[in-house]
């Protein structure tokens, strides 16, 4: 791993400022990711109806695969919002004016609460000190402007070969509560110098969300104005990758490490979390079958319940598995709990393993809770990541907007 988030790959800079669109002024709430040069560019949604007009406005701007920056306010989701879209247009042209690239290579999101207007006079005073502020130190100032409800910044970067040649790719990303994607209420920005087509980004992307971001769930609710967005610049000087070829896997393999990294650590800081729980399924009949019933265990709210209170309550997580949308049989499935305090047995064959719910309820008091499923009826592997339901879920969101 390196150090320096989205500006790790050669050609990016970033920053963050306080421009007044939170009442806190101690708080970035506008940030500016930036390359040198314009770059292929792909992104993903919220599968909601109802999103913001920041998504509107980017899916036409990278329309074409291209982009050069990207530009995230925070305290104000732009959804639902008076002329919300003129802001979200007027906010690309101001940052295209201030640094001289086109406004339709700009990708524009927004992220907190939803249905309040929103005016362009913050951003009219924070895009010039953006543009001056832009560094390659600046990954720290953006993460942190674009957490909400976060309790820690969420950022990583590391390094890899395409045929030889050093890549590097960096992220960036936040969310802590309505989470549960197809996108949920997370922004994830990434970066790589990697040269790589538009279409072989996209191809990429939409592939590897199915096991990473798509994996993850804090509290079943889907938000308004999810995006994972990834620009390449090609700064490294690798050989274009412009088909599914090994230099496309390595590539592949990269951001899986950058995405799966930011997942677990989004589960890990959801909204009021003390404990993050992985769920690997094994010996499923299919792939489908196995991100499903892994995702159904995650999202189980009695299940993280039970979590919470270090329960080892196997029940749930047969009843979960159960009810998951897909065929299978569910008469022969194995089920360990784990943590670093050890490993139990809890289910067998899909009836009661004997077992010491005392050693139990130790292994469920770690911080992060492994449920490990064999379903016994194929070769299939999928991980998802989800967290415990706490009081303070309730708390927080009971007075979100105050």
């Amino acid at each position: 791993m390196l150090e320096g988030g989205v500006c790790a790959p050669k050609g990016f800079k970033a920053s963050g400022t306080h421009c007044g669109i939170r009442g806190n002024t101690s708080k970035n709430d506008l940030v500016l990711i930036m390359s040198d040069v314009v770059g292929s560019a792909a992104g993903v949604y919220t599968t909601n109806k109802v999103y913001g007009a920041p998504i509107t406005v980017t899916r036409e701007n990278i329309s074409d695969g291209k982009a050069v920056a990207i530009i995230c306010n925070s305290g104000n989701a732009n959804t639902c919002a008076p002329n919300g879209i003129e802001i979200a247009e007027e906010t690309c042209r101001l940052v295209a004016e201030e640094t001289g690239c086109k406004a339709e290579d700009v990708i524009v999101a927004s992220t907190g609460v939803i249905g309040e207007a929103l005016s362009i006079e913050p951003f009219k005073k924070g895009i010039p000190v953006l543009k001056e502020a832009l560094s390659e130190d600046g990954s720290d100032a953006a993460a942190k402007g674009i957490m909400t409800t976060d309790t820690v910044k969420k950022e990583i970067a590391l390094s890899f070969e395409i045929d030889g040649v050093e890549c590097k790719m960096g992220a960036i990303a936040k969310g802590s509560g309505m989470i549960n994607p197809n996108m949920a209420t997370m922004l994830a920005f990434i970066t790589t110098d990697a040269a790589i087509s538009p279409e072989m980004i996209k191809k990429a992307l939409l592939e590897d969300v199915k096991d990473s971001f798509n994996q993850l769930s804090v509290d079943g609710d889907t938000s308004t104005n999810d995006m994972a967005m990834i620009i390449a610049n090609g700064l490294a000087g690798n050989a274009p990758i412009e088909e599914e070829n090994e230099a496309f896997e390595a590539f592949c393999r990269a951001l899986h490490v950058v995405t799966s990294f930011i997942t677990k650590n989004l589960a890990a800081d959801g909204e009021g979390a003390s404990k993050l729980i992985v769920c690997n399924v094994e010996g499923a009949p299919s792939k489908d079958v196995a991100r499903k019933v892994s995702k159904s265990v995650v999202s189980s709210d009695l299940l993280k319940a039970a979590v919470f209170g270090e329960d080892a309550n196997w029940g749930r997580i047969l009843c979960a598995i159960g009810y998951t949308e897909a065929d299978f049989d569910a008469d022969n499935i194995d089920v360990d709990m784990a943590s670093e305090k050890g490993r139990i047995p809890v289910c067998r064959a899909s009836a009661y393993a004997e077992h010491s719910e005392e050693e139990a309820a130790e292994i469920l008091s770690a911080k992060e809770i492994i449920i490990d499923v064999n379903m016994n009826q194929g070769s299939d592997i999928s991980t998802a990541w989800g967290c415990d339901l706490t009081y303070d879920y309730v708390k927080i969101n009971g007075d979100y907007r105050s």
